[in-house]
């Protein structure tokens, strides 16, 4: 008998004993919006083994929008999806039980045109303002409350053009715009464009007197998993800290996840890395009575429409993790 055969063998047999053992690791799946930036996450769980060396297996189904992701959810296709804890809080309040695991804190905010001459959210008046979603918006909101701390109606003050991401990402670069509010993946690209910050949604959140690194995006399970299953809740979320405490130290990863990224050039590149590491929450609770006062603010002033029958935070809207 070679050595060759002697190896293969060998390595038929490992192959074989390792089997089982995968087969029985238990198996979480997550919808994820094809190019979206949870992808990048997702992925190098995936590659490093990241969840197999928590006890368990990820499988990726891919999804068109939010949408198609939450009717996947809700029908019992999928364990996870990424969506916002004001979303999570809205459904606890109409009857479904669900809960929310921290993903990012990384959070819009307003930008201008490289020649702008503003300097605050008032030089903004009678210009117009584009904001990506519709009047609902999250950051919408915050920066409404944040003008009227100011002594300045937003709404009343400016003209707002509501639109998808992509629109208002062209229209804000094509010089159209006062200003620009807008995810923060966009906002990188709209920086390396040449676009400067006026202000964040963070600073805004912050002058309210909210907690300014607040996870806003996050994981959304169903509470009966995190009830059956808690050590897989806590593995899962210990394999997402793993891959973003990798991704903030490795450099080499990014240019391996940079096909995923969309990014036009190098300068977009870069800003889209920093504003990902930018985004990566501390580990621990969520501060509640800051998450309590932010909702708050959603009923004023985003109301039925975005909050449905919720009148204040329900319990129970964050997974308790390490409990």
């Amino acid at each position: 008998m070679t050595i060759f055969t002697i190896f293969k063998r060998t390595a038929l047999a490992l192959s074989i004993a390792a089997t089982p053992a995968l087969a029985e690791l238990p198996v979480l799946t997550i919808a994820s919006q094809a190019g979206g930036t949870v992808a990048w996450e997702l992925d190098t769980i995936r590659h490093h083994g990241f969840d197999e060396a928590h006890g368990f297996r990820l499988e990726i189904q891919e999804v068109a929008g939010k949408a198609a992701g939450q009717i996947a959810f809700q029908g019992g296709e999928v364990d996870v999806i990424v969506d916002d804890w004001i979303w999570v809080a809205r459904q606890r309040a109409a009857g479904q039980d669900i809960a929310f695991i921290p993903y990012s804190r990384a959070v819009g905010g307003v930008m201008v045109p490289e020649g702008s001459t503003a300097q605050s959210l008032q030089d903004l008046a009678g210009q117009k303002v584009g904001i990506a979603g519709g009047p609902n918006d999250k950051s919408w909101i915050i920066l409404r409350a944040y003008a009227a701390q100011q002594g300045f109606d937003l709404v009343a003050q400016t003209e707002q053009v509501y639109g998808a991401p992509p629109l208002i990402f062209r229209t804000a670069l094509g010089g159209e715009l006062g200003g620009a509010i807008n995810f923060w993946h966009f906002m990188a690209k709209q920086e390396a464009g040449g676009m400067r910050h006026l202000i964040s949604v963070a600073d805004a959140a912050q002058a309210l007197g909210m907690d300014p690194a607040m996870p806003l995006l996050g994981y959304v399970v169903q509470s009966a998993l995190v009830a059956a299953q808690p050590d897989l809740v806590d593995a899962f979320a210990s394999a997402s800290r793993a891959a973003k405490t990798h991704l903030a130290a490795e450099a080499a990863d990014w240019s391996r996840l940079r096909p995923l990224m969309n990014a036009t050039d190098d300068a977009e590149f870069d800003m889209l890395v920093a504003g990902w590491r930018a985004g990566i929450p501390a580990s621990g609770p969520v501060d509640e009575d800051s998450a309590r006062a932010m909702f708050r603010l959603m009923v004023e002033l985003g109301g039925e429409d975005l909050v449905g029958d919720a009148t204040d935070l329900p319990e129970g809207v964050f997974v308790p993790l390490g409990s």
